[in-house]
Order: structure tokens, then C-alpha cells, then sequence
């Protein structure tokens, strides 16, 4: 059964978050210091873990899934401002915050959709 563009394009933008946050936790670790600091990578692991379950939601069809998106969002949003704070000559930190912000875009757009026709 096909799907909604929207629902895939937001599917698609939670994957490839859940992608970028994973690989910069990593690449913070290994920077240390300041990239390193609890409460930013506690920031992307919600992030990341987010994104998955909002597309696993999104992936089986749950009437759940405007309640994760919304969620998911506001994670994103978070993983984005707490990235940002990195300026703007660190490419990985750059990749990331833009990541999280269309996947924030995508899934609030997904949750108001999801509300607004239940």
C-alpha cells in the first residue's frame, strides 16, 4: 500500500536524523570537552531515540503517531539550538542542527495534520 508523501517525506527525514544524531554523539565523544558535555549528548540520544520511534509509529500505521511526531519535534528542536552552539565552522555540528531542524519542521507539520483529523 503506498504512502501519503507527506507521511514518507516525514518517515524519511526521522530516519535520517536518527542517522546524523547517532554519528555525532560519536563525534562528540571523541572531540570531548565542551562536545562532550552531558546534557548536549543526553540532548541528541533523545533526539535520535525520537526520531526512530516517531518513524516506527509512523511505519505501522499507529493512531499514536501525531503524539510522537509532536514529541519528536520538540526533541529535534532541542538537538538543534543545543548543535547551534558550536558556531558555525564546525561542519558536523552544522549537518546536524540543520538535520534536526527539517525533521522538527516535518514532524510538527505531521502532528497538526495527524490532530487535526482525528
Amino acid at each position: 500500500m503506498p504512502r501519503d508523501t507527506d507521511l514518507q517525506s516525514c518517515i524519511d527525514d526521522c530516519t535520517a536524523c536518527h542517522a546524523v544524531c547517532t554519528e555525532t554523539i560519536q563525534y562528540c565523544l571523541e572531540k570531548s570537552g565542551k562536545h562532550a558535555e552531558r546534557n548536549h549528548i543526553r540532548g541528541m540520544q533523545d533526539c535520535a531515540e525520537m526520531c526512530l520511534t516517531a518513524a516506527d509509529f509512523m511505519l505501522r500505521g499507529s493512531d499514536l503517531h501525531p503524539d510522537t511526531c509532536g514529541v519528536c519535534a520538540e526533541a529535534c528542536e532541542g538537538c538543534a539550538r543545543s548543535c547551534e552552539q558550536f558556531g558555525g565552522d564546525d561542519a558536523r555540528m552544522r549537518e546536524c542542527a540543520e538535520t534536526c531542524r527539517r525533521c522538527a519542521q516535518s514532524c510538527r507539520q505531521m502532528s497538526q495534520m495527524g490532530h487535526k483529523a482525528a
